[in-house]
């Protein structure tokens, strides 16, 4: 088995050494001859609308309109923001309102995996499970009214979370019985 692996191995570095010894003969003459044969014509270029072998409109183009210079001279921009400002109005607007998790799920070697401040109005995965739970458990003490005040949240959303976020139901779906057919 060793010999013909060996062999094998011979083999394939034989022939990328004659493959690289086809590929590089003749390298420079071959370049020579394609540099030197005659290039494509290039497409005809579509007529323009105006001629630019017309003196008028070369003219026209290249003279110095002083009307248009005065009115550009007569433009002055005037900046009022100092870069001060600037950044306290851009820091401002990054900071949005948060808050602290109310439940955290503590996992193993990755430590907590829950976001350390959720925007107002928002909730973690972890704390809709448990807001979902505790009302499925006592739907009299966690109201949809308590569940928007304890998590910042506006009183159509959480009513909105009750009623469409269904994480508990599970449904079974009896599978048939398929008889095996006997091979013809």
């Amino acid at each position: 088995v060793c010999s013909r692996r060996v062999n094998v191995l011979a083999c394939v570095t034989m022939g990328a050494s004659v493959v690289r010894a086809l590929r590089n003969f003749n390298v420079e003459s071959r370049a020579h001859r394609e540099i030197g044969r005659a290039k494509p014509k290039l497409a005809p270029r579509h007529p323009s609308s105006v001629s630019q072998k017309n003196p008028k409109v070369q003219e026209e183009i290249y003279r110095k309109n002083d009307h248009l210079l005065s009115l550009l001279k007569g433009v002055y921009v005037e900046s009022v923001d100092t870069p001060g400002e600037v950044n306290n109005q851009s820091n401002s607007d990054k900071q949005v309102e948060g808050r602290l998790p109310k439940v955290t799920f503590k996992h193993g070697l990755w430590g907590v995996l829950d976001p350390s401040n959720i925007p107002k109005g928002k909730l973690s995965v972890v704390e809709v499970l448990s807001a979902l739970s505790n009302h499925k458990n006592s739907p009299a003490t966690w109201t949809a009214e308590k569940i928007a005040e304890e998590y910042s949240l506006e009183l159509k959303d959480t009513k909105a979370l009750l009623e469409f976020f269904i994480p508990f139901e599970v449904k079974l779906l009896a599978l048939k019985k398929v008889e095996p057919t006997s091979p013809r």
